[in-house]
């Protein structure tokens, strides 16, 4: 009697163990169920999405197990359990909801991952792609898959409702994902992404990047990955320029991020070859040391006069070898485009930096170069630069600045261009001379169009910003890729529709119409409520 006992003793102490690893399991699933979909939310972002579904698993398992063992102990209490009425009624009702839920729940994942083309019931067809769009899709040679760099503090909720909509319409042959770049720098350099809310498009073993999550952008990046053209840049050589093998203060990384988005990037030595290369869309003059010669940029002013385009990037006179010689491509700059590159080194004060990094204040909203960088409000900083001054806009051109330092405020001088700058003033203090220096806002980059030849011309007062580990600082690489892009791409490979949008306003009601809702709201439907419920009341007491 007294084994029974201990043994009846023994077997409840495991019930009660088995009990209380089901429960601390239960709380466990409720817990990383919870993150999951907060991160499906996109309101939480997993390190390792796959362990959790691996603990998840585990938990559900335990329950199960718990609970078998708990009915394998307690045969007889499980017994009268389900025989009771309130058992059995409540079995019912929980049968009921679990088949609800499951059948919620499936049927919204199908729909999910299966997405279908629904009536847009918007007034202006929000939902609707462009007929441009629309059209594409149906002519896809093949399947397109896309990743939405975005991180946690960027909300996705727009760009995910557009790539949905497209996977809707795309007859399976689209697929979306989206990546945090800040927790996998890796892949965000391996894809040539430079900022944040980029989409990647891969096809086969071709890719494009459109510059933000816009229907208009993601289409002419769908246009360029499926009518795949040869697009070549090149690096003009000779003039001591840093190379674009390997290095610290090289251009690497510049000219993989370019190959990475389909570029073709060569070196150009035109004092060798005697002409720019027909297939070029853009010549990148980065950085040099001695001055370009006449024959030169002669040569180069002929191939922007075809509508051909240049990227130069001219430091300072004061870090370089130029000396008091001739320099003709400043000349050139200058005439053709009204662009004079100042013999200046900008002094910034605000930021900790140091004085020698010029810092950009708020970039061009309008300008497709700057118009991402401004709305991601990142900075560009340009370590020993100059400034870019723009007296006249010569006939049939047009020139924007894109990126400035800090204007003054109040009697505070926050930039200014260092007329008297030398390498052996480094180190001792220099300050802003009225009437001598340039006072800030200053050009840090401009960008001018020729509405006659179509040529384009990108200039900027510094080439450190883009070369070595610099390129990646910031939004400095972001600037360089966006105006190579501006300078080399076909912008005008599709018309797109624009969309026409309902101008709506408020009109507050008369005061008649004001009174009366304010009567229909607030006192006869709650009163009518209230009357209905009184004579319920009364009658049924009546009845007793």
């Amino acid at each position: 009697m007294k084994n029974t006992q201990t043994a009846k003793s023994t077997g409840r102490s495991y019930t009660f163990l088995a009990l209380i690893v089901s429960l601390i399991a239960f709380i466990a699933t409720l817990v990383l169920g919870l993150l999951k979909v907060l991160n499906a939310a996109g309101l939480f972002e997993l390190a390792q999405p796959d362990e959790i579904n691996r603990w998840l698993l585990i938990s559900v398992g335990l329950i199960v197990i718990g609970l078998a063992v708990y009915a394998i102990l307690e045969p007889d209490r499980i017994g009268r359990f389900l025989t009771r009425r309130q058992t059995r009624y409540g079995s019912n009702l929980f049968v009921t909801v679990i088949a609800f839920l499951g059948i919620l729940v499936f049927g919204n994942w199908i729909a999910y991952d299966n997405p279908i083309p629904v009536a847009d019931l918007t007034a202006d067809k929000e939902n609707t792609l462009a007929p441009e769009f629309a059209e594409a899709l149906k002519n896809l040679p093949g399947k397109i898959t896309a990743i939405a760099f975005f991180n946690s503090q960027s909300s996705r909720e727009s760009a995910e409702t557009l790539l949905n909509n497209i996977k809707a319409n795309s007859d399976g042959q689209f697929e979306y994902r989206f990546e945090d770049p800040d927790l996998n720098p890796l892949l965000a350099r391996e894809s040539g992404i430079t900022g944040n809310g980029k989409v990647l498009l891969t096809m086969d073993d071709r890719k494009e990047i459109a510059a933000f999550a816009s229907e208009e952008e993601i289409l002419k990046a769908i246009i360029r990955l499926t009518n795949p053209n040869a697009r070549a840049v090149y690096f003009l050589t000779g003039h001591g320029e840093a190379g674009l093998d390997q290095g610290e203060a090289s251009f690497a990384i510049a000219k993989q991020t370019l190959e990475s988005k389909n570029y073709t990037v060569g070196s150009l030595n035109l004092l060798a070859e005697g002409k720019v290369p027909e297939d070029a869309l853009a010549v990148i003059i980065a950085g040099p040391l001695k001055p370009l010669t006449s024959n030169e940029v002669d040569l180069l002013k002929a191939y922007v006069d075809q509508g051909g385009s240049l990227v130069v990037m001219q430091d300072p006179s004061q870090f370089t070898d130029f000396g008091d010689e001739a320099d003709p491509l400043s000349d050139y700059l200058a005439n053709d485009w009204g662009m004079t590159l100042d013999r200046d080194v900008i002094l910034d004060t605000s930021n900790s930096l140091g004085l020698l990094y010029a810092v950009s204040a708020i970039p061009n909203a309008q300008h497709p170069i700057t118009r991402d960088i401004n709305s991601e409000n990142l900075l560009i900083i340009m370590p020993q630069a100059r400034s870019i001054t723009l007296p006249t806009q010569p006939e049939g051109v047009t020139v924007s600045s894109l990126i400035q330092t800090t204007p003054p405020l109040s009697n505070s001088v926050y930039s200014w261009g260092e007329m008297d700058y030398s390498l052996s003033a480094e180190g001792t203090q220099v300050q802003y001379d009225e009437g001598v220096d340039i006072l800030g806002p200053l050009n840090m980059a401009v960008a001018g169009e020729n509405g006659t030849t179509k040529g384009r011309v990108v200039l900027m007062g510094n080439s450190l910003f883009a070369a070595g580990q610099n390129f990646n600082q910031y939004g400095n690489g972001n600037f360089f890729i966006n105006s190579v892009d501006w300078a080399a791409e076909q912008e005008d490979l599709i018309q797109f529709t624009p969309r026409s949008t309902t101008e709506r306003t408020f009109a507050p009601p008369s005061n008649v119409a004001g009174v009366m809702i304010f009567l229909g709201s607030i006192c006869i439907l709650p009163g009518l409520i209230l009357v209905a419920g009184v004579a319920t009341w009364w009658a049924r007491r009546r009845q007793g």
